[in-house]
């Protein structure tokens, strides 16, 4: 039997009212009075609004959450890695780069500089290393003047041979130029970097007026303004900066070429040791070279027989340039008949000194003389005999 009409009014019911014809049929006086009915009946909301919305609405978002945070993690793990992989990618490429461009490429610049427009710059400057620019000439190259821009003036030392094509020499040699641009002392030339083409290949440097110990001592006028006391200072100051070079720097800098023609002057006779061209970074275990190098004179007397090269021989070139200083010129006469023994030679100051300046006073005497005792100490024949630079320099402070 069906049931044919219903009043449910004031019961407080509530929820959706059951889907048979006597509900359908009601009237809304039949259904009211309840707490929340909800159906197809007119007066009655539908169904599937409010309370069950809410509760869709609550589900939806927890199940949205519950995804999206997975979601996002795996996300941004995955653009970490990626970033990381192609980080890798990018040095490894780069450093393959490297390589390939020190063994292909026509154009290679180590410096403090702009890379190719300074080498665009510095064969502008010098008309192409024309000889009107030349200002001197070396056993590994020739030095120009460069004018960049008004006051902007460097020396460029144009390399002779240079890039061989061999990878382990040439990234050895780099090594050794990107220590050199980063060595700051008052008595060593400023060296701003280095240069590889196809065409030229030359090392760039601070300017100095006054030029090389060897051509003012060579030329009467300008020897005789180099009195004693700017030959104290400018033997000092090649001490301080061989010093430096020896036992401040690492790895540890040898010159190998220490002469009166590598030390420049300034404008106040301050004397720069310069020309590290044939300069050797000493390492470990790796201090045999394969050829000789330097100025001969000033070359110690241990490589003729060996080709180890230590601090030592920059010790003994010392001790030349600090006789050559004093006396003028080249003391070939005195090392010709040094037997390692100072005191057996019983030589005078006197017999030392540059006859083109006046006698010294009694003060400079007794600086020129520690200078001479100290620079026969390092022409000792044994090289474990002389001193170090660093003790030199302190002997000279005193």
């Amino acid at each position: 039997m069906n049931l044919l009409s219903i009043d449910i009014s004031y019961n407080e019911l509530q929820g959706p009212i059951p889907n048979s014809t006597a509900f359908r049929n009601a009237t809304i006086e039949e259904l009211q009075g309840n707490k929340d009915l909800c159906g197809d009946v007119r007066g009655l909301r539908p169904c599937s609004t409010l309370l069950p919305a809410k509760h869709g609405l609550h589900q939806g978002w927890k199940i949205f959450l519950t995804v999206f945070f997975p979601l996002l993690g795996a996300l941004v793990l995955s653009v970490v890695l990626i970033c990381i992989l192609f980080s890798s990618k990018r040095v490894k490429r780069d450093s393959r780069d490297q390589e390939n461009a020190m063994q292909n490429e026509e154009f290679l610049w180590i410096s403090t500089f702009k890379g190719k427009k300074m080498y665009e710059e510095i064969t502008a400057a010098t008309k192409d290393f024309e000889a009107s620019h030349l200002i001197g000439e070396g056993g590994h190259g020739s030095v120009y003047k460069a004018e960049l821009s008004p006051g902007n003036i460097v020396a460029v030392k144009k390399i002779h041979s240079m890039y061989t094509g061999d990878i382990a020499h040439q990234k050895e040699f780099l090594c050794e130029i990107r220590a050199l641009t980063e060595i700051r002392h008052r008595n060593i030339v400023k060296f701003f970097g280095f240069c590889v083409h196809s065409q030229h290949s030359f090392l760039v440097y601070e300017y100095l007026e006054r030029g090389s110990l060897a051509t003012i001592l060579s030329n009467e006028a300008e020897a005789a303004v180099l009195d004693w006391s700017k030959r104290v200072n400018a033997i000092k100051g090649v001490a301080h900066a061989l010093s430096y070079m020896h036992h401040d720097c690492f790895p540890p800098i040898v010159h190998r070429d220490i002469s009166s023609k590598n030390v420049l002057l300034d404008e106040e006779y301050e004397a720069h040791v310069s020309d590290f061209g044939t300069a050797k970074l000493l390492k470990r275990y790796s201090s045999n070279w394969t050829q000789l190098a330097g100025t001969y004179g000033y070359i110690a007397p241990e490589l003729a027989y060996t080709m180890k090269v230590t601090e030592k021989c920059d010790v003994y070139s010392f001790g030349v340039l600090a006789l050559e200083v004093i006396q003028g010129k080249h003391p070939v006469d005195i090392i010709s008949t040094f037997s390692g023994s100072y005191a057996d030679m019983n030589i005078e100051l006197d017999d030392m000194l540059d006859p083109r300046l006046q006698f010294p006073s009694l003060e400079l005497q007794n600086k020129l003389i520690p200078i001479m005792d100290v620079a026969f100490l390092c022409l000792d024949v044994n090289p474990q005999s002389r001193p170090t630079m660093q003790i030199v320099s302190q002997l000279l402070s005193n």
